[in-house]
């Protein structure tokens, strides 16, 4: 998706502080929202360098400022947490259970939050994802960190209000603090045992049949990965790469409407 329909715009425009500044300011009216955002959806999707951006578009330094502003106050997590919810509302999201995994992005622009690994500099992208597998948290983190240790990150950017009954991942998410941890919150993790566990199996193997579904996890990486500008990191700022991961799930999440 590189333009927005008239419903789509509509459903996020206030949202966008441009959208608030009255006709009769001073000065020279700001390019409207909606075609720097589109501009911003046609980098997102060819992953080309900002200066690539076609003519039809506005200036790619303007551009590319209003991006930053936006991801620097947070703007794009909130139209995607408004839109989450309103999905939720509907009966289009379901949190009774959800999958998380995270997917490596190599790291070629610098920058801060990388971490060395032996697949190279990157990052990690972890995502929580429900039935359908329509994404319920994104978040960023260096790739030298263990997933295990960034799952309650991952709650911090959860865009809806209930947590999930029921949490399924792979064997890396094998641990018993976790599940400890998880259950105060009313959450149940479930995931395969590793095959050097040494301490006595937690898991019930009928509720392990649900792993069987973890590919949608797999798949809702699959859906952001085409777009481009997801393949590799070269934002040298994190929360703009963020930026971009949460417009790649607007995307998605645009497409239920």
């Amino acid at each position: 998706m590189i333009r927005l329909t008239d419903e789509q715009w509509e459903r996020i425009r206030y949202h966008f502080p441009e959208e608030h500044i009255s006709d009769g300011r001073p000065g020279r009216k700001p390019i409207p929202t909606r075609r720097v955002l589109e501009a911003v959806l046609w980098i997102l999707n060819t992953g080309a360098q900002w200066h690539m951006l076609p003519q039809s578009h506005p200036n790619y330094k303007t551009v590319h400022r209003r991006f930053q502003t936006w991801c620097r106050d947070e703007i794009l997590r909130r139209v995607l947490t408004d839109v989450a919810n309103e999905l939720r509302d509907k009966g289009a999201l379901d949190e009774e259970e959800c999958f998380i995994d995270a997917t490596f992005v190599m790291a070629k622009g610098g920058g801060t939050e990388i971490g060395a690994t032996k697949r190279g500099k990157g990052m990690k992208i972890m995502a929580i994802v429900d039935r359908h597998g329509l994404p319920l948290s994104v978040s960023t983190h260096a790739a030298n960190h263990h997933e295990v240790r960034l799952v309650q990150l991952c709650f911090d950017f959860y865009m809806i209000e209930a947590k999930p009954e029921n949490l399924i991942g792979d064997r890396a998410y094998d641990s018993d603090p976790l599940d400890e941890e998880l259950r105060k919150d009313g959450i149940e993790m479930i995931a395969p045992h590793r095959s050097n566990r040494s301490k006595p199996p937690t898991q019930d193997r009928r509720r392990l049949s649900r792993y069987m579904r973890r590919w949608l996890v797999e798949r809702f990486f699959a859906w952001i990965q085409w777009q481009r500008r997801i393949l590799v990191r070269w934002e040298y700022h994190t929360q703009n790469f963020l930026g971009f991961v949460q417009l790649a799930c607007l995307v998605i999440l645009f497409r239920r409407f």
